[in-house]
């Protein structure tokens, strides 16, 4: 068999393997959410926030923002189940590679470079009700710039634990026009401290 040939079947090996692995995490997520409205409720948000920034008067801002106060909470609170459903799941089906780009079963034999996907949604969860119970006392305009950001990064999580990092990275770039880093600082101290301790891992 010349090079060329065997560097094929490899490559073929390593597409069809990645994809099958991917599919599998897409699925297990996906178990856990359809029982949810947690995407809609997230879509609907980041929609009517942008609206909302578009309204001609601080007024009529104010007002539409005050109207997602029920999908705020609904949110908030499912996105809590989805962290608790998750719960149930082995470390092994909720591990996520630190690496840039998916390695398929990295979880397996380079247990040292993941994280806990579970973790990370308790993170989240903790800080979208932060935000939303507005312990802060933030403004309505400030409260749903954060919140925007808490959405983004949530979004971003669920990507890279289906994908990889940085097809997580792209898709926050082309869906919202925002970069990891920019969500990160945007989000509450609560999140930041929380998710920035995950990165980092034990030790």
């Amino acid at each position: 068999m010349d090079i060329a040939s065997f560097l094929l079947i490899a490559v073929t090996a390593w597409l069809v393997l990645r994809m099958r692995y991917q599919r599998a995490r897409i699925a297990l997520l996906g178990h856990h959410l359809a029982g949810l409205q947690l995407e809609r409720g997230m879509e609907t948000l980041t929609q009517g926030y942008t609206r909302a920034i578009h309204e001609a008067s601080e007024a009529r801002q104010i007002q539409v923002l005050e109207s997602f106060a029920q999908t705020e909470r609904t949110v908030a609170a499912q996105a809590q189940s989805l962290a608790d459903a998750m719960q149930r799941e082995s470390e092994q089906a909720t591990r996520m590679s630190m690496l840039p780009f998916c390695v398929p079963y990295a979880e397996r034999f380079l247990p040292a470079p993941t994280r806990d996907f579970r973790a990370l949604l308790r993170i989240h969860a903790a800080g979208l009700r932060h935000v939303v119970d507005n312990e802060s006392r933030l403004g309505p305009k400030d409260r749903a710039y954060h919140l925007s950001a808490e959405l983004y990064l949530l979004q971003h999580s669920c990507h890279w634990y289906c994908k990889s990092r940085s097809v997580a990275d792209a898709r926050l770039a082309l869906r919202h026009q925002v970069k990891h880093q920019q969500a990160l600082d945007a989000v509450s101290e609560t999140t930041r401290s929380a998710y920035l301790a995950w990165l980092r891992g034990p030790g």
